[in-house]
């Protein structure tokens, strides 16, 4: 942690005075200046190719964010990080979903256990299962082979392994059905099913607790289901052929008629935004198979190793996290745009909405003080082309600055005549459109009449980062997820905030389970809330036919 407060740092300070210096600039001034931007302000690892030169910032501006990087400690918080130690300080736990990807052979213990020997041991019997669903060897209760695996969970139990399939989905096992319920909106669960056979189907619930409550009332539903669609002489075992478990808790996983041999387990240490690469991955070894599986924890492993190692001038995760902070912090930027152009990645920006918005949305520091800067962007975005036709309208001509990540690759998976290069032009000229726009004497050259010229002009210096990979495959898609996860790190180093912990999100919970009764009972509850909570919960019961509860005076 720094010695002062992060404002009263003189690398802030710098920046500051700085921010006048390039304010004023266009990026058409910048490359004017510097021709040879683009072939500068880029940098490369693991597959990954990032150019930032379409962001509005000067050599000047990079070597003061580097000054901030240092001042903030960040080389030590990296490490820090990688030796375990315990740096969820709110909660006391290491952060070491590196760990999860670490090659067979490799230690690294944590209060005393090697934890990269329990991955790995995780890791097999996770790939034995795989096989045999994938195989057939697996088999339900009635001895019909598994056609269907629905994976049950919510938040990193759901996003990450939802973002997963469908970003891999090229590579998975197509005489398998994939499905995934997270809401306790019984919509999903019945959509979901609802042309499932109950002897072909497996179920993955997926909570460290087994206690999560959409979770596991959707998982509650699912035995339901699965009994009522098997034959009425199936017995109580039949659980145990349908459904497995990833968690923590054996007795609750062995009280639910789940058998403790096919119970996954993983670690306090394991945030779940950072697990899809752990037993919450289940469903996405079985999908693609374990070689592919490993491909991705490759993927995963060697962005690890550059962020470790780098230098921070050539580090891909600090490089996007310190342009990041410029924004948020010099520019008052509030939202960052992820405009990934390949449909497999359709997921990828609700994946990363939780991976940003949860881990660095928070308005304390680790010492306990209220932030005075902007702290976590808001993330959102869709895949290219579709966007275009949608919201990119703002991205040109609205009045709020967003910088936008567009993600791209060089090879399709699936080739049809024109269709990638059309779909690769777009990224590139959307970068130049965000960025060059088109002046009003250019709009006038075109012949636009002058009462419409102003309403042609596109004002650019809209930045962009633009990151391109050869192809999606799994190593890929694990140093893309790996290259966000530290850049989220590093901006919480910056910001001093725990991006570990989610207080936030335990507020609501624990609310909702304190109405739950409410809605439900018989009887008429005595309510306790504000006039608008009251209100509506005796809203809710008079629809329901339940009557309206009594206020309590």
């Amino acid at each position: 942690m720094p010695s002062a407060p992060l404002t009263e740092l003189s690398s802030w300070k710098a920046l500051e005075a700085h921010q006048p210096e390039v304010a004023g600039l266009h990026l058409r001034d910048l490359f004017a200046r510097d021709p040879d931007r683009g072939e500068r302000m880029v940098a490369e690892a693991a597959g990954i190719w990032l150019d930032y030169s379409k962001h509005r910032l000067t050599d000047k501006t990079l070597s003061l964010l580097f000054d901030l990087a240092r001042e903030c400690g960040l080389r030590d918080r990296i490490d820090a990080l990688f030796r375990g130690e315990h740096i969820n300080v709110t909660e006391d736990r290491a952060a070491l979903h590196v760990a999860l990807r670490m090659p067979r052979g490799t230690q690294l213990a944590v209060d005393g256990v090697d934890v990269v020997e329990q991955v790995h041991g995780v890791l097999a019997r996770m790939a034995d299962f795989a096989e045999r669903v994938r195989s057939g060897a697996w088999r339900g209760a009635t001895g019909a082979r598994i056609r269907n695996v629905v994976n049950i969970g919510i938040g990193g139990s759901d996003l990450g392994p939802v973002m997963a399939y469908e970003a891999l989905k090229y590579f998975s096992a197509r005489d398998l059905t994939f499905r995934f319920v997270s809401n306790v909106d019984a919509t999903d669960f019945v959509e979901a099913t609802r042309d499932l056979e109950a002897a072909e189907t497996l179920f993955i619930v997926s909570s460290k607790t087994f206690t999560t409550l959409e979770t596991m009332t959707n998982a509650t539903t699912a035995r339901a289901w699965l009994i009522a669609g098997l034959d009425a002489a199936a017995d109580s075992g039949a659980v145990s052929r349908h459904f497995v478990a990833v968690s923590t808790n054996t007795e609750a996983v062995e009280a639910f008629g789940i058998n403790l041999d096919n119970m996954f387990e993983f670690w306090d240490w394991v945030g779940g935004r950072y697990s899809m690469d752990s037993a919450i991955g289940l469903s996405t070894m079985v999908a693609i198979g374990p070689e592919r599986f490993h491909a991705l924890l490759s993927g995963f492993h060697e962005m690890d190793e550059h962020f470790r190692t780098s230098p921070l001038e050539r580090n891909l995760p600090v490089l996007m996290a310190l342009i990041s902070v410029w924004y948020a912090d010099f520019f008052g930027a509030q939202t960052v745009a992820v405009l990934p152009y390949d449909q497999y990645l359709k997921r990828f920006p609700a994946y990363l909405q939780q991976l940003t918005m949860e881990s660095n949305g928070k308005h304390t520091t680790l010492s306990g003080a209220r932030v005075d800067y902007d702290t976590g962007a808001i993330f959102w975005g869709e895949a290219g082309t579709n966007g275009q036709h949608s919201f990119y309208q703002l991205l040109h001509q609205g009045t709020r600055l967003i910088p936008c990540d567009l993600i791209g690759f060089a090879q399709p998976l699936n080739r049809l005549g024109r269709h990638h290069d059309l779909l690769m032009a777009n990224v590139f000229a959307q970068a130049e459109a965000l960025a060059f726009g088109k002046t009003a004497d250019e709009v006038r050259a075109e012949g636009v009449a002058d009462v419409v010229a102003p309403h042609r002009v596109m004002e650019g210096n809209r930045p962009t980062s633009t990151i391109l990979a050869r192809e999606l495959s799994p190593r890929t898609l694990g140093a893309l997820v790996a290259m966000y996860e530290h850049a989220v790190f590093t901006q919480g180093v910056m910001w001093s905030i725990d991006s570990f912990d989610q207080w936030g999100v335990e507020l609501g919970k624990a609310l909702a389970q304190a109405i739950v009764p409410q809605l439900e009972s018989d009887e008429d509850p005595d309510l306790y809330h504000d006039s608008s909570t009251n209100a509506l919960i005796r809203r809710y019961r008079a629809m329901r036919g339940r009557g309206v509860p009594k206020l309590r005076l």
